[in-house]
This record gives C-alpha cells, structure tokens and sequence, in this order.
C-alpha cells in the first residue's frame, strides 16, 4: 500500500513540475511563435497604410455683389484646425495594433486588440475601449509578468522619465513615464480617460510576481516634442442590442449632424465654421467609428467598460469554461496511461508500453497543461 502511495505521489510531482516547465518555458515558445506571426503583421499593416494626409487651415473672403447702394463683404473664420488623417482598421480581437519598446527594461514586442486571456498569450493587450496609443486620452495595455514571455516582468523598475515608445498606422508616439503605483484588482478606474484633451498611456499587469493579489500600473504621458502629432480620439460603437424600451450597456457616443443651413434667396453662405472641433463618422455593416477633435474629444471621456473592468479583475479560476476541458484531457491522459499499463503487462515488457504511450501522452498533456492555464489570472 504504502508503494502505491508513493508512486501516487511521484506521479503528482512530475506532473506539477511539468506543470511549472510548462508555465516557465513552454508558454514561452508559444509567445515566441505568435510574435514572429506578428511582426509579419505588422509589417504587412504597416505597407497597406496609405501616407496621411494634412490639411491646413484656410481663411475664405466672400463678397456678395451689390443689390443696394452699398456694398456688403462678409469675412468667414478659418476653417477646422489642420489635421493628419490615417487610416485606422477596425481591429479584431488578437490582432496585432501596435509595436512597443522599452529600452530602459529591454522590451521590444507587439500589441494586439483586447486584453482577454487568448489576446494576451498573444503579446501585451489594448484595452479596447481606451484610446489607440497616440491618440487623446488614456490608452491602456495590459501584459503578462512571469508567463507567456514575461513582456512586463520588468514594469516595477520603470523611473519617472523613462521613455516608453508606441508605433502604429498613426505614426511613432514616446511616452514619458510619470509615476507608478499598486492598487486592487477593482480599481478599474485607472485606465479611465480623465483628460480628454492629453494624450497617456497606462501599463498594468499582476503584482507581485507570481501571483495575482494587485495590479501594477505605470503612468507616462505623450512627449510631444519627440512624437507624430496626437490624434483624435477613436471611439468604436458596436451594433446596437438595446432590448426595446431599455438601455444600451455600452453607453455608445452618438454625434449629432448640426442641420443644413437655409439659403435665402441672393444670399452667399460660407462654410460652417467650428473654430475648435470637427467629427467625423464612417459606417460600415460591422461597427459605427466616430472621430472627433480634441475639443469635442470632451464627449468621449468616460470609465472603462464592464468588460474592461472585468478584465482588469481577472483573477484565478475566472475562466470557468476551462473545467470542461480539462476534465477531458484529465480522462484522456487516464485513459493513455492504462492502456499503456494493461499493454506492458500483456507482452511483460514495461518498456513497449511507455514506448507505445509516450508520444499521445505528451500530447494530451501539453493540452491538459493548456487547459490548467486558463484557470490562471490572464495577466500573471
């Protein structure tokens, strides 16, 4: 009995130690492989952006031909303030949006959209309903610390002043660490935008090491001496699934157009002239991206969805539909290692059945071990 036992135990060693291997190397090799996938994503992102365009402001002069005895000039303000438009994709879950280095702490890696446990075995996650990098506001990007690459193993050493470098389709933004604290995995409220009218960047990922207990989050704000000018910021609206009679969850931003003006007759009318603010709207089947300009940029300050709060929170076991699947790779690696048993019996050779049972072992096992990470906090 007692051998059994300690066989019994044995195996459960193994098992957790292939469980730490798998967490500390394997996970590893599967971020190495998504980021190779994603640089050439990027590059291919980056070659499809068509050169962004700037328009400067301009001043008309209208002069209404004389109808009475004198002669009436009308002067009209300049137009909207120059901006640089570029072409901004509507990113789907896991797909690479951005690049970030941070030299001091040697990280060079890629961004993709979303901070769900999938997006971030990826590379570090854009919160998707904060401001892209480079646009007014505060864009937040959540990242693992120990697994996965570790790509904010580091964080915690981050010193006010340090550069934190962001590119996308929109141009090349640096950052100016400002300061870090800890808070609780409910404090969703710092990746907030307070400031529409500021360009930062939040960084937030478990601490301490190893564990998932709180967050740490590192604040920097845009250099503006050093970056591409600050855009507008970006705010997707989703397709509406407001029950009839109820209210949307998502709390879209809807832009109302202002209304034609009316035209008398021998009248000249000069463009609408909005001195600081201008917004446009693209629709397409899948979603509604609303842009506006700096100052009407005050209409898209709001806290971070549920879903982001939510992400924010993760903590251990928040995955429940991994039990499912572990259960059945935990039967499948039962079931491989009996009839690896009754096999080594049957011919009286213990190696034929290890020889035998190995290799779909190994394999039922590393999805076994997949399956035991998803219980994990997304950003440990």
């Amino acid at each position: 009995m007692v051998g059994t036992v300690g066989k019994v135990l044995i195996a459960v060693g193994l098992l957790l130690f292939g469980f730490v291997a798998y967490q500390l190397w394997g996970t590893g090799i599967e971020y190495r492989q998504s980021q190779d996938e994603l640089a050439d994503d990027f590059a291919a992102l980056l070659a499809n952006t068509t050169t962004p365009s700037t328009t400067a402001p301009s001043t008309t002069v209208v002069t209404t031909p004389p109808t009475t005895a004198d002669a009436t000039t009308t002067v009209v303000a300049s137009t909207a303030p120059p901006t640089t438009d570029a072409p901004v994709p509507d990113f789907a879950s896991g797909e690479v949006m951005a690049r970030l280095q941070i030299p001091s702490i040697g990280v060079e890696t890629y961004v993709v959209s979303g901070v769900q446990p999938g997006d971030l075995k990826r590379g570090p996650g854009h919160y998707p309903d904060t401001p892209m990098p480079g646009q007014l506001g505060n864009s937040a990007i959540a990242g693992h610390r120990t697994t996965y690459g570790q790509p904010f193993y580091r964080l915690d050493e981050l010193k006010p002043g340090d550069p934190v470098e962001l590119t996308t389709v929109q141009g090349r933004f640096v950052y100016t660490v400002t300061g870090s604290e800890v808070v609780g995995p409910g404090q969703s409220d710092v990746i907030d935008t307070t400031d529409p009218d500021v360009a930062m960047l939040t960084l937030t990922t478990c601490t301490p090491r190893y564990t998932a207990k709180q967050r740490l989050i590192v604040f920097a704000d845009l250099d503006v001496t050093a970056s591409s000018p600050a855009q507008p910021p970006i705010i997707e609206t989703p397709p509406s699934t407001t029950p009839a009679g109820g209210e949307s969850d998502d709390n879209p931003v809807v832009v109302t157009p202002s209304p034609a003006p009316t035209t008398l007759p021998g009248e000249v009318v000069a463009p609408t002239t909005i001195a600081s603010a201008s917004t446009t709207t693209t629709t397409s089947p899948a979603t509604t991206t609303t842009t506006t300009s700096a100052a009407a940029a005050a209409t898209a300050a709001r806290p971070a969805s549920a879903a982001s709060a939510d992400a924010f929170a993760f903590g251990w076991f928040s995955d429940s539909d991994a039990f499912s699947q572990i259960a059945l790779w935990g039967l499948a690696l039962t079931a491989i290692s009996i009839g690896a048993y009754l096999l080594s019996r049957r011919v009286r050779r213990n190696w034929v059945g290890a020889l035998v049972g190995i290799v779909p072992f190994a394999i039922a096992l590393y999805f076994f071990f997949q399956n035991v990470n998803r219980l994990l906090p997304a950003a440990l």
